[in-house]
């Protein structure tokens, strides 16, 4: 059963996890900026089994899903780590719906249907 949110506590939340998330997105932009010096490198290493340049990428995705797991322990549900996009369970009109927070705001100023995503983003 999923944690439901206040705004007040979806916000509590989001000043707990914005270093997290600002983690995510650090490591992403680094094997962003490597992939084409990886790729032929991972290719590399199917065919002969290791390099400390393919230990590297495997030691960033470990961090990223490791951080990814801090987050939903949560309770909050990462959606898009490319937008920073975080959505909260909440009630609201007797129905479930999402607070949804991106990073780089302040705050959480928006909420979305469950089935409407980013593009149904309404404001409280």
């Amino acid at each position: 059963m999923p944690r439901y949110f206040s705004v007040e506590e979806a916000n509590q939340v989001v000043r707990e996890i914005r270093p997290l998330l600002s983690k995510i997105l650090e490591i992403r932009q680094r094997v962003i900026e490597r992939r084409p010096e990886l790729i032929p490198i991972l290719q590399k290493v199917r065919r002969n089994g290791g390099s400390r340049e393919a230990s590297e990428v495997v030691d960033e995705f470990r961090r990223l899903e490791e951080l990814v797991a801090q987050i939903q322990a949560s309770g909050a549900i990462v959606k898009d780590i490319n937008q920073g996009l975080i959505d909260f369970p909440h009630w609201r009109d007797g129905r479930e719906v999402y607070l949804c927070w991106q990073f780089g705001e302040d705050e959480i100023r928006y909420w979305h249907e469950i089935d409407a995503g980013f593009a149904g983003r309404q404001p409280l």
